[in-house]
């Protein structure tokens, strides 16, 4: 039998918990020497790369009102950090500046996932946020030194095309999405909106001699222990230019998550 938390057997301690998780974590970051990225600028030159996300999903199973209320949290999320500058030996932390988001406005209920259910919450849906800027992230030079992937996937993507294993859950006090630069250049992140779409591109003060592509591969469905899971590998491809020649391809990582929606019911499902 799985012992429970104490916030599960008294849950009006979960504020205080929460609180208390923020303090600790702040005071991590204070004391871990990093450099972290604070600093506002007028748009850099040069755009390393961008790409863009369906924002509403009506496959969520839930009330469309959650989707909507997402749209403006995320909105409210990315003031606190677009067109942010990440100066050479800085490191870029989704929660180190989205915490300052009472300044542009109050966050609405959206859509979480507490103990593999999917619920409403304050603030619910902005790691549709970090899911985006993460996707860029691996396609520029910046080192990626935090990532969480969700371990569960309880609907399908709103996007068909849009690539798997490529997420980044985040949760204040416990889970992060950071990036060093570790490079010579500076980086910025450009967030903007349109009534369907969100965007995002990273400039920088210099040219890039490569286009850079994350891929999918060896995709498939695995059903273990009656449960089933979706495996991918995430491939990261870099080519010349002005030749459009291929120059490196590298496995980045295997990614591995459970499937708790119904699919279709000719998906081919491998059993182990």
């Amino acid at each position: 039998m799985t012992r429970k938390r104490v916030t599960q057997i008294f849950p009006f301690l979960i504020p205080l918990r929460v609180w208390q998780r923020n303090l600790f974590y702040q005071i991590e970051m204070f004391l871990d020497k990093n450099h972290y990225s604070k600093h506002f600028g007028d748009l850099l030159p040069y755009e390393v790369c961008n790409t863009k996300t369906l924002m509403i999903n009506e496959n969520s199973g839930h009330d469309i009102i959650y989707q909507k209320n997402k749209v403006e949290n995320l909105k409210i999320i990315s003031k606190t950090m677009n067109k942010i500058l990440i100066y050479p030996n800085e490191t870029f932390s989704f929660y180190y500046l989205s915490k300052r988001s009472k300044k542009y406005g109050k966050l609405k209920d959206g859509l979480i996932l507490v103990n593999n259910k999917i619920v409403p919450s304050k603030g619910g849906g902005i790691c549709h946020l970090s899911n985006l800027l993460y996707y860029t992230f691996l396609m520029t030079p910046l080192t990626v030194v935090e990532r969480h992937g969700h371990k569960v996937k309880s609907f399908p993507n709103p996007d068909k095309e849009s690539l798997e294993g490529v997420d980044a859950t985040i949760r204040g006090g416990w889970l992060d999405l950071r990036v060093r630069n570790d490079t010579k250049n500076i980086y910025q992140i450009i967030i903007d909106f349109d009534e369907d779409f969100m965007y995002a591109k990273i400039l920088s003060d210099q040219k890039v001699t490569v286009d850079t592509e994350i891929v999918n591969d060896d995709f498939k469905y695995i059903r273990k222990n009656g449960k089933t899971y979706e495996s991918v590998s995430v491939i990261k491809v870099s080519k010349d230019k002005k030749t459009k020649k291929e120059v490196t391809r590298e496995k980045l990582y295997d990614e591995v998550v459970e499937i708790t929606y119904e699919l279709p019911q000719n998906t081919k499902i491998e059993e182990e």
